[in-house]
C-alpha cells in the first residue's frame, strides 16, 4: 500500500478528509505527553466528533522500547481496537515509529495516519514506511515496513518546538541535500535555522520530503538506493546510541560543548502577547534530550561530518564542500566530546548496524552531492581518521 503525503495548509479540514478516505470502525490517536499538551489542542475538537480514544505514553525516545509498545497494544485491545479500527499517531518520531509499528502488528496490521509534530519526524521518520522500537540498547533493532495511509505535514506544529528540536529534524534536510543537488544544498548551508521563517521552511520540508519519496518509490525495502538515506547514519547511530548508554540523567564520558552560536530571538509564545513583547531574552538550546542523551538529529548531523570526511578520503568528494558543510553543522550544531579511548566502543557499536555484512561495517559515500556510492566500506583506521576530524578537524 503506498503512502500519500499531504502538504497541509489547514490541519483540521485536511485530517478530515484522511479520517473520511481511511476505513475505520474506532479512531484511536496516540500521542506522548508533550503533545498531548502542546499539540492535541490544534485538533481535539475533530478527534471529539469521532469519539477518538487518546492513547499517551512518554515522551523521549529512550521510552521507545517493547514495554511502550505493549502498552499501546494493551490500550487497543481493552479500547475495543478491531482490524478495521484506525490509529492517528500525532507525535514526533517516537510516536510515528512506535505508532506505526504498533498498527502494523495490532490484529496483524490496521490502518494508521501519521500527523509529525517535529520537523525531524516530517522530514523523515513519519515517511517512507519504516516503523519500529529500540531493543538491546540498539536503536531501531526490531521493526517492520508499514506504510501509513497518509502523512499529514503542517508546520502549524512547529511554533510549539524549541530551537534544539529545530535543529535536530534540519540535520535530516541537510542529508537530503546532499543525496540530492548543489542548489538545495547551498539553500540549506545559508538558511537561519536558528531564527527560522516557518512559511520558508514549509517549502523547504516539501522538497526535502519529495527526495525522500522518490528514493523509497525506487526501493520501498532497501536492497538498493534508499540506502543513499542511512548517509551520516552508520556513525551518527553509534555515536547517539554510545550516549545513549552513557547518560544517567546527564552525559558521562561524551560530555557536549555548548554551541558556538544560540537564538537571539524569543520564541512565538515569548514575543507575542496582545501584541506586545514579553520578553526578549535569548533562548539557548541544548542538544540533549531530558535524560542527557544526544538528540538523533546532532548525532545525524557529526555523522554527516564523518562519513564526509570518509567520502572525501575514499570518493573524491570536494574538500571545500566538506569544509563549508562541517562549518554550518559547527556553527549550529555545537560539538559533542569524546576521547580517543571511546573509538573501541564506537567501532562496536558501528558493527552491530543494520545494514553490515557478516562483521564489515557498511557506508553510504558521496562522490560528489547528489552523485551517490552505496555498499562502500572503511578500514577501522579509516573511520578512526573520520572520528578524528570529528572531534578536531573542522
Amino acid at each position: 500500500m503506498q503512502q500519500r503525503v499531504i502538504i497541509s495548509q489547514n490541519i483540521e479540514h485536511d485530517l478530515a478528509q484522511a479520517i473520511a478516505e481511511t476505513e475505520h470502525d474506532r479512531v484511536f490517536v496516540l500521542t506522548d505527553d508533550i503533545t498531548q499538551e502542546c499539540c492535541l489542542p490544534k485538533v481535539a475538537s475533530l478527534f471529539a466528533k469521532h469519539n477518538a480514544t487518546t492513547i499517551t505514553i512518554r515522551h523521549d525516545d529512550t521510552n521507545k522500547t517493547l514495554a511502550t509498545l505493549a502498552d499501546v497494544w494493551t490500550a487497543l485491545q481493552r479500547g475495543g481496537a478491531t482490524r478495521h479500527s484506525l490509529l492517528v499517531n500525532l507525535g514526533g518520531g517516537m510516536v510515528t515509529d512506535l505508532g506505526g509499528f504498533a498498527a502494523a502488528t495490532f490484529k496483524r496490521g490496521i490502518n494508521f495516519i501519521n500527523i509529525p509534530t517535529t520537523l525531524l519526524a516530517m522530514v523523515d521518520a513519519a515517511v517512507g514506511g519504516k516503523t519500529g522500537i529500540n531493543f538491546g540498547g540498539l536503536k531501531n533493532e526490531v521493526g517492520a515496513f508499514a506504510n501509513a495511509r497518509y502523512v499529514i505535514v503542517n508546520t502549524c506544529f512547529l511554533d510549539t518546538l524549541d530551537t534544539a528540536n529545530l535543529c535536530s529534524g534540519y540535520a535530516e534536510m541537510l542529508k537530503h541535500s546532499l543525496i540530492s543537488n548543489a542548489q538545495m544544498w547551498a539553500e540549506h548551508v545559508n538558511f537561519d535555522i536558528l531564527q527560522p521563517d516557518l512559511a520558508e521552511l514549509q517549502r523547504m520540508v516539501a522538497a526535502s520530503i519529495a527526495v525522500k519519496e522518490h528514493i523509497v518509490a525506487d526501493d520501498p525495502h532497501e536492497h538498493g538506493i534508499r540506502k543513499a538515506l542511512n548517509f551520516g547514519h552508520t556513525i551518527g547511530h553509534a555515536l547517539e546510541e554510545f550516549s545513549m548508554q552513557q547518560s544517567g540523567g546527564a552525559v558521562v564520558s561524551a560530555q557536549l560543548l555548548p554551541l558556538a552560536k544560540a537564538r537571539t530571538a524569543p520564541t512565538k509564545q515569548e514575543a507575542q502577547k496582545g501584541g506586545a513583547v514579553v520578553s526578549t531574552a535569548p533562548t539557548k538550546p541544548t542538544n540533549q534530550t531530558p535524560t542527557g542523551a544526544l538528540l538523533h538529529g546532532y548525532a545525524v548531523a557529526f555523522g554527516l561530518i564523518g562519513e564526509l570526511y570518509i567520502s572525501a578520503r575514499k570518493a573524491g568528494f570536494p574538500t571545500a564542500r566538506l569544509h563549508q558543510t562541517a562549518r554550518f553543522i559547527r556553527e549550529n550544531y555545537g560539538a559533542m566530546a569524546f576521547t580517543c579511548d571511546d573509538y573501541p566502543t564506537l567501532l562496536n557499536l558501528m558493527r552491530h548496524d543494520k545494514k553490515n555484512t557478516s562483521d564489515t561495517i557498511n557506508f553510504t559515500l558521496l562522490h560528489d552531492i547528489g552523485d551517490i556510492r552505496i555498499n562502500q566500506t572503511a578500514t577501522d583506521e579509516e573511520i578512526r581518521e573520520a572520528l578524528d576530524f570529528i572531534r578536531e578537524g573542522y
